[in-house]
């Protein structure tokens, strides 16, 4: 199932119709909202034991109809669910991916503030009004189908609220409809006792009727107790067959439930798609300040076709302008998109100079750093060329400390790194590091030949360009 996922959930992100559905789960960094836990309080005043009511979302309503308000719900509610919250790593990770349409109920700010650090520009609608209007050049749409933190009073909350949400947000289900008819989704960040989950779930339902197409859930699966008590075996068994019960409900509405053992992989999960989807798109690191073993001219030469065969053979291009190199792979991708009348140089590149000048709060150092992440994890491999730079305080050429921590995000953030370790440096260093572990960066197997040529000099520049992408082509087939 999960292969199956992964190879029908990229197709949808590279073809632009892949969208994400996050529950309350994305924005609890130690696992999942506990509904109960939260309701705890608002049950006892009731008089009534949280533990064993099943409809959360009917208790907050008696709390509404015997306060005759709902000021202290929406204060608790609100507070509980955006006390303590802050980016995560799957947050970062969603942003990450080529995704256009996300919806939400969560009430905190989280995914928009993940698209805004990624550098991309989120357009929120929170309600009616907001529908009306389009962000210019907006990167993703986010559908905050039960509210935002900013208007407490207008949340989604109640029995009540969920009774009349058609009535109160008439646009919101029927552009869900589309979405749910014309996307593929992928749940996150529910668990199978989440009260938002059923009224999700029925409302996909009423709105789809007998047309649907395929969607995924990643769930929890039910955890071992620890206790070796007979009440504590009885109550797993009890919670595993009503988790399978659901898992087969959800196939009514065409969703797959995925399952996993702990909530890190999630992100596990979502680290996959990232290098899947974006398989297709090459970071080129690299800085010269002179040009052995190969020569300048060679090595401008073998830049320059790098660039032009990323474009030729349908990939694109990440750069960030190295000193001595990066002009040259500039110049070769650009020959070849104007030399392609179909292809756009806005659509196939991205090219990213280095501010000279950090943010207020950030060293220089601190600012490139997240730079390089953010080019780096839009990428599916990095390329490595040179790496050296003029040490102007010893005056002596030295290995470039930028290209190597450029290596380092990339191993980190899980990317195919391709070092040329034939044009000496930071590249023939981390050419060693790769081809002394070849199983850990390429598990796949089948590029120790290519390898090998790339850490040869006395290969020709076409030997190199081949391995190069003789290396692409092992990890994407298509």
């Amino acid at each position: 199932m999960l292969e199956e996922f992964y190879s029908e959930y990229t197709e949808a992100l590279d073809e632009g119709y892949a969208a994400l559905f996050a529950g309350a789960g994305l924005s609890q960094p130690s696992g999942f909202v506990n509904w109960k836990e939260l309701m705890k309080d608002i049950a006892s005043d009731l008089g009534l034991d949280v533990d064993l009511e099943t409809d959360l979302i009917a208790l907050a309503q008696y709390h509404v109809n015997t306060r005759a308000g709902r000021a202290r719900l929406d204060k608790l509610l609100i507070k509980e669910f955006t006390k303590d919250t802050k980016i995560t790593e799957s947050h970062r990770l969603i942003a990450s991916l080529p995704l256009h349409t996300v919806w939400t109920t969560n009430y905190d700010t989280l995914i928009e503030e993940a698209f805004k650090e990624a550098n991309k520009r989120p357009d929120v609608k929170i309600t009616q009004k907001n529908l009306g209007t389009t962000l210019p050049r907006r990167d993703v749409t986010i559908y905050k189908m039960h509210g935002d933190i900013s208007q407490p009073e207008d949340a989604v909350l109640t029995k009540e609220d969920y009774e009349t949400y058609t009535l109160t947000r008439p646009f919101f289900p029927e552009l869900l409809k589309g979405d749910l008819l014309s996307k593929t989704f992928l749940f996150v960040g529910f668990s199978f006792t989440d009260p938002n989950i059923d009224y999700i779930l029925s409302r996909i339902r009423t709105l789809m009727g007998q047309d649907r197409r395929d969607h995924y859930c990643i769930m929890r699966q039910v955890p071992k107790p620890k206790s070796k008590s007979g009440k504590a075996k009885a109550q797993y068994e009890y919670d595993k067959k009503k988790l399978e019960l659901r898992i087969g409900d959800l196939k009514r509405y065409g969703i797959h439930a995925l399952m996993v053992e702990e909530y890190t992989e999630i992100e596990t999960i979502l680290k996959e798609l990232n290098r899947r989807s974006h398989r297709k798109d090459i970071f080129v690191s690299g800085s010269a300040h002179v040009y052995d073993p190969m020569g300048r001219d060679r090595v401008e030469s073998l830049a320059r076709t790098i660039g032009r065969e990323i474009i030729q053979k349908g990939y694109n291009l990440i750069s960030g302008f190295g000193l001595g190199v990066g002009g040259a792979v500039i110049i070769g991708s650009a020959e070849a998109l104007y030399a392609d009348e179909q292809s756009s140089i806005d659509e196939r590149t991205r090219l990213r100079p280095f501010p000279q000048e950090p943010p207020q709060g950030m060293t220089r150092k601190q600012f490139w750093t997240k730079y390089r992440e953010d080019m780096i994890s839009n990428s599916g491999f990095a390329i490595f060329l040179c790496g050296n730079k003029l040490d102007s305080s010893m005056n002596k050429t030295v290995i470039a400390n930028g290209v190597l921590e450029e290596f380092e995000i990339a191993k980190r953030l899980g990317k195919y790194p391709i070092p040329i370790g034939a044009t000496g440096y930071a590249a023939r260093e981390i050419w060693n590091e790769v081809t002394g572990s070849l199983d850990q960066f390429y598990p796949m197997g089948g590029v120790k030949g290519h390898f090998k040529t790339l850490g040869d000099e006395n290969k020709s520049n076409a030997e190199i360009i081949d391995a190069i992408f003789a290396i692409a082509k092992r990890v994407v087939p298509k």
